[in-house]
């Protein structure tokens, strides 16, 4: 994506023919409910210029009581009933819009769970993904997604006025339609000028709002607050908060500055537009070409044809200005996803432990200029235990993200069981995999659920239970008053409950477990726990890899020992391969670095290590 200022993708009338598909897709009585008000609302108006001029009418032709409380009564009953029709579908309306919006709105969630990792990790498509979502919520007063089809009925219903109430001025001059009309003219152009600005800063907006969200966001943050404090980080993080608030007013003034003077713009047709009309209309009656109901009824016309041709550009210019957000969440709604070819069938490798062969595969970061991965090449044998091990920065993380099929490899192909990976389907290779990542987060699920990835009807309590058990958290759920049912986040869930680090990662390990696909990818499983925890992973780990193909990434060489290989990164390359006795034989890097980190363990006699 081209980082100079694109135009929209989408014109405004597009974006409004699309809203109103998706409004009659998602909530077809919103839709009944806008049409209905446009003929209503019309009428109403009309009605309420009437009743004056219809009041003096019955004065100055001195008809009956009688007469005048009935024909008055008819057109106040009429304006009463409407009102009453207006309030209730309304009142309907905006419950229903709502549905609209959150169904949208869920749509640009489901994007970002479930696209292609590897795009949404992009700043492009992440930003484009932020900036899709503010036009599914209320920013400064503006709701785009349901501003475009709320202004959309409202440029009908203004039209319609416009052409009503313009017959009933042609009979007064057709020159005071021309001036009514072209008048407003100038203000539609301040306006797109205003929108054309705002839209082409957007991006450097949203970027500051971002940053300024991030650095409020710090303070409430329980794994940054340790840190903050012993490293008396709150001076610092305070003034990057001043400069971001600084930068983000200084863009608020420029913006309400450009706004004032469009605005300033539309007070000067006002002026022009209804002195003109109202100068031509006091003339006519001193000149006797109108009686005073026709002017009554003119003059009220005037100000209301007036509102209908402001609405029409106020509406043309807030339909224009939610455009250019809706086209941020069309491009990323519809933003092309990796889903892979769907013509091999996922059942087939399920079925068991399966062989992974990656052939010549190269990765390169985007925006990088030479490769992470270079023409890498090994198999993790069917039911094979395999330690992936290296230096910071060797690669060993970004093989496990191609190998869970998180990234494309740039060249070369990794394949299941001979069948290239690309040939799955996104979703349905997937379940191939049981990982357990290095940085994970929880949501504020139940322990339960969490394990499971599903809610608390759809989950096998049993198995979860027995699962946390084996992945070490045995105690700690003995400890909990709701055991499996504890909720974790203590800023959602009043009774909720903070893990630590070592325990967040037994969880991942229970998940793994509850899950049980035949590929087991651990990428340091074990970084945050102590040694005997660590242990006991370790002889869980038999377990778990039982009839399993396994990588297994760590740091800690002295927990490789019992896996079938060992292959040793380096700058993306395997240097060195074999088991963990043959490469302490060998002599080499894996040698020198298991001699390194010896110091912290002790010698067992055989050649090994006991934590």
């Amino acid at each position: 994506m081209s980082s100079k200022k694109k135009k929209p993708i989408h014109s405004s009338f597009s974006n409004a023919i699309w809203s109103v598909r998706n409004l009659v897709r998602y909530s077809p009585t919103a839709f009944v409910l806008l049409l209905m008000m446009v003929p209503i609302q019309v009428l109403l108006q009309y009605m309420n210029i009437y009743l004056p001029s219809l009041v003096v009418s019955e004065i100055i032709t001195e008809q009956p009581l009688s007469h005048a409380l009935l024909s008055v009564g008819i057109v106040m009953a009429v304006i009463l009933l409407g009102n009453l029709m207006k309030n209730a579908l309304e009142f309907v309306k905006s419950s229903k819009l709502s549905v609209y919006r959150y169904k949208m709105a869920n749509l640009v969630t489901r994007k970002k769970l479930g696209m292609f990792y590897q795009l949404y990790e992009r700043k492009e498509i992440h930003d484009l993904g932020n900036r899709a979502e503010i036009a599914t919520q209320m920013w400064d007063g503006s709701l785009p997604l349901v501003d475009m089809v709320r202004n959309g009925f409202g440029i009908v219903q203004n039209i319609l006025g416009y052409f009503l109430f313009g017959t009933v001025l042609s009979f007064v001059s057709p020159w005071l339609v021309l001036l009514l009309t072209i008048a407003p003219v100038i203000n539609l152009l301040c306006v797109h000028a205003y929108n054309k600005w705002e839209y082409s800063h957007r991006d450097v907006i949203a970027e500051l709002n971002q940053k300024l969200w991030y650095t409020t966001t710090l303070s409430d943050d329980f794994s940054t607050a340790k840190d903050i404090r012993v490293y008396s980080l709150a001076s610092w993080i305070t003034e990057c908060y001043r400069d971001l608030s600084s930068q983000c007013g200084n863009w608020e003034k420029k913006t309400a500055t450009r706004n004032f003077l469009s605005r300033i713009a539309d007070l000067l047709v006002i002026l022009i537009r209804d002195g003109g009309a109202y100068a031509l209309l006091i003339s006519m009656v001193l000149r006797n070409e109108l009686t005073v109901d026709q002017f009554v009824l003119y003059f009220a016309a005037v100000s209301s044809f007036a509102t209908w041709v402001g609405g029409i550009i106020d509406c043309w210019n807030k339909i224009h200005a939610s455009s250019l957000q809706i086209c941020d969440y069309r491009e990323f709604v519809d933003y092309p996803d990796e889903e892979g070819e769907g013509t091999a069938q996922i059942e087939d490798a399920l079925s068991e432990a399966p062989e992974i062969l990656f052939d010549k595969v190269c990765f390169r970061y985007d925006g990088a200029e030479e490769d992470t991965i270079h023409n890498l090449s090994f198999t993790l044998h069917k039911g094979e235990k395999v330690a992936l091990v290296g230096l910071n920065g060797a690669g060993k993380t970004t093989i496990v993200k191609l190998l869970c099929g998180l990234y494309k490899p740039t060249s070369g192909e990794i394949r299941i069981n001979g069948i290239p990976l690309s040939q799955f389907r996104k979703d349905d290779y997937y379940r191939l995999i049981s990982p357990v990542f290095q940085d994970v987060k929880t949501a504020f699920f139940s322990l339960a659920e969490t394990v499971s990835g599903q809610s608390a009807d759809n989950t096998d309590l049993s198995k979860a239970e027995a699962c946390m058990r084996r992945a070490g958290l045995g105690s700690k759920l003995d400890s909990l008053p709701n055991g499996i049912h504890t909720k974790l986040n203590k800023h959602v869930n009043p009774d909720g409950i903070e893990l630590s680090g070592g325990e967040v990662q037994k969880l991942m390990m229970a998940r793994a477990l509850y899950k049980d696909a035949p590929l087991l990818v651990l990428d340091e499983p074990t970084a945050a726990l102590d040694p005997i925890a660590e242990s006991q992973i370790y002889t869980e780990y038999h377990q778990m890899t039982k009839n399993k193909t396994s990588l297994f990434i760590s740091h800690r060489l002295a927990s490789t020992s019992f896996c079938d290989r060992i292959l040793l990164l380096e700058n993306g390359s395997i240097a060195e391969e074999g088991t963990h006795e043959q490469l302490i034989r060998k002599g080499g890097k894996y040698w020198q670095l298991f001699e390194i980190q010896s110091c912290w363990y002790q010698k067992d006699g055989k050649g090994g290590l006991e934590l």
